[in-house]
């Protein structure tokens, strides 16, 4: 069965370098991905596979093999892109100004369609049914995911576990990566403003200033993660915006800070943003000045099931040979998929789209981000492969 899965992911493979194209020219933010569901959705049915829409334009698929109510596993992909205009001159370059798959949602879309293919064409030769999940707006809180969640995407038939692939351009192509308990972070958004009073930079007798003010709140604010948290306990406060509209010689009235927060722990999470309110405002008002202060509570931790994520390396170590699969560390990033690993078993893995010889080095997030779609001869076999372990196990 394994040469059959992996024969059919390399056959197919411009069919799916097609799909991959097709939606990374048309990328859509989240939220708004109705052609991009449109166009799955006419493949699926191309195919003969049922499915429904939740989330308005999030697709839950059914792959039914023998005895389908045995064991029934997930298969998920994003499907949004993001908002950054595309600077790569390749002929699938995106149409739309603005938006860009620059995550690789359109690798994983495009990997779970053929996985999905492959699935059915082989389904007489294995038992249980695979959800195929493809999601919109993970880029966006409150996260796709949650949306699918509570409208039931997991449940009838009630899903035993979830697999997410999701692309790395730190890894080389022909390999993949996994890691099993903690391995992403929750991720929370801070936004600030530091009111004062502004005037005239030469007569600071006369103001409360609020540039001032936010330097000391900033720096305070570190001792939050280097006082407070363990050290045993990745954390991250970083502040990514400070805007002090003010001149050479006006200070401002107000600045607006914003930042974010994360780490991978619950109880911890909660305790450090007691401290971050009280320090950012006993810092303020002890200065003369008002703050307002949101914690726009995101994503939460994301935990790889130590029993699934080994049938999943096992799975790639069949399928690649073990010299191709590693190991990976804590990545401080945030994903969507973390909100069914807190209510399920869940596994979250990594395949490699890096290629150093070729110059594909680029990472996520940025305008010029781009695969060695040699990746997408192995993604969609290898998803297979490891949804049909999984029902085996």
């Amino acid at each position: 069965m394994l040469e059959k899965i992996k024969s059919l992911s390399e056959k197919y493979f411009s069919e799916t370098q097609s799909y991959r194209h097709h939606i990374h020219s048309n990328p859509e933010l989240s939220f708004q991905e109705f052609e991009t569901s449109k166009y799955i959705q006419n493949h699926l049915t191309e195919m003969g596979i049922e499915f429904e829409v939740k989330a308005e334009t999030g697709i839950v698929a059914h792959i039914k093999g023998n005895n389908p109510t045995k064991k029934v596993v997930a298969l998920r992909a994003d499907i949004d892109a993001l908002p950054i205009q595309e600077s790569n001159e390749v002929s699938y370059k995106s149409k739309n100004a603005g938006v860009m798959h620059a995550c690789g949602h359109d690798v994983h879309t495009s990997s779970l369609l053929t996985a999905v293919k492959i699935l059915n064409e082989t389904k007489t030769n294995w038992e249980g049914t695979v959800k195929a999940i493809f999601q919109p707006a993970e880029e966006k809180l409150p996260g796709g995911a949650s949306i699918m969640i509570k409208e039931g995407a997991l449940e009838n038939p009630k899903a035993h576990s979830i697999i997410g692939q999701h692309v790395m351009p730190l890894i080389e192509t022909g390999k993949v990566g996994f890691r099993s308990g903690k391995y992403m972070a929750s991720t929370d958004e801070l936004y600030i403003k530091v009111i004062g009073k502004g005037g005239h930079g030469a007569m600071p007798q006369f103001n409360i200033d609020p540039v001032l003010i936010t330097s000391h709140m900033i720096v305070a604010l570190q001792q939050v993660v280097s006082r407070n948290a363990d050290p045993k306990m990745p954390s991250v406060l970083s502040f990514g915006k400070v805007i002090a509209n003010g001149a050479t010689n006006v200070i401002p009235n107000e600045v607006l800070i914003e930042g974010t927060f994360r780490t991978l722990d619950e109880d911890w999470r909660a305790k450090a943003h007691e401290h971050i309110r009280t320090i950012a405002t006993g810092i303020v008002e002890s200065m003369g000045g008002k703050i307002e202060l949101e914690i726009r509570k995101g994503y939460p931790f994301l935990v790889n099931d130590e029993r699934l994520t080994s049938v999943a390396k096992n799975a790639a170590i069949e399928y690649l040979g073990e010299e191709n699969v590693i190991d990976l560390d804590i990545w401080m990033a945030a994903e969507d998929f973390a909100y069914y690993s807190q209510i399920m078993p869940a596994s979250f893995y990594r395949l490699g789209t890096g290629n150093k010889s070729k110059g594909i080095t680029a990472s996520v997030h940025t305008p010029n981000f781009d695969i060695d779609e040699n990746a997408l001869k192995i993604g969609p076999g290898l998803m297979a492969w490891i949804a049909l372990k999984e029902l085996d196990y």
